[in-house]
């Protein structure tokens, strides 16, 4: 496992310079970056170094890592910098579990109780899903990451369950998806990422157990061809 602090220019992180809400940008960015393992485990990473490659001051990196520490997705190295936490097969098994527990039959709740109101809400979501494809054939795997969490979230938030929302976002957090880079440099990703505007079509239809199916093999791609193994 590699061990020691990471040079600057090998990190493919946005620049950010004097933009507002840098915490919470760089956090995004830091977060895109352990789960498509940019960052890897073992790998000492030190806010000055991140926040050179930022473009900004090391405070925001510093406060985004806290961020990223409250999650559990890194630990703290006291006056030194942080490392990623290393998650098990089992680890992450689980996670997508739950998450197809959770996300699958709530999408599918959703498009049960399609009206008027919701569907207009669902068909906001329309220009995030492109987006999420438009970054995959692009190669964007930190801003993938971060739409298509976003994408995810609001199509949940739908249901009016907050507390779902943080569970599935803390989990979603969580994962590894080690594969995206082989996908999106085999211009393969984008097939993938063309689920999302199925999923808004379906639940605009109002086709529950349609975009049930397509959710649990949507969820499917993380512990397969997303996490980097071959799907049947």
């Amino acid at each position: 496992m590699t061990t020691g602090r990471l040079a600057p220019d090998t990190l493919s992180l946005p620049q950010f310079g004097g933009r507002p809400n840098l915490r919470q940008e760089i956090a995004h960015a830091l977060r895109g970056a352990v789960i498509t393992g940019q960052m890897r485990p073992g790998v000492l990473y030190s806010a000055p170094t991140l926040a050179e490659q930022f473009g900004v001051s090391a405070t925001p990196v510093r406060e985004a890592m806290l961020d990223l520490a409250n999650e559990e997705l890194i630990t703290i190295v006291r006056n030194k910098g942080f490392r990623v936490k290393e998650l098990s097969d089992r680890d992450l098994d689980e996670i997508t579990s739950l998450r197809a527990l959770i996300e699958v039959p709530t999408v599918a709740e959703v498009a049960r109780a399609i009206n008027e109101p919701t569907r207009a809400a669902v068909e906001e979501l329309r220009p995030l899903a492109r987006e999420v494809e438009r970054l995959a054939e692009i190669g964007d795997l930190i801003g993938y990451v971060e739409v298509d969490r976003r994408f995810h979230l609001s199509l949940l938030a739908l249901a009016g369950n907050r507390h779902l929302i943080d569970v599935v976002g803390n989990l979603r957090a969580r994962s590894r998806l080690y594969g995206l880079q082989g996908l999106a440099e085999r211009g393969e990703l984008g097939r993938s990422a063309a689920e999302h505007e199925q999923i808004v079509d379906l639940v605009v239809a109002g086709d529950a157990s349609g975009v049930a199916e397509l959710m649990r093999r949507h969820i499917g791609h993380v512990r397969g061809s997303w996490a980097g193994y071959h799907e049947p």
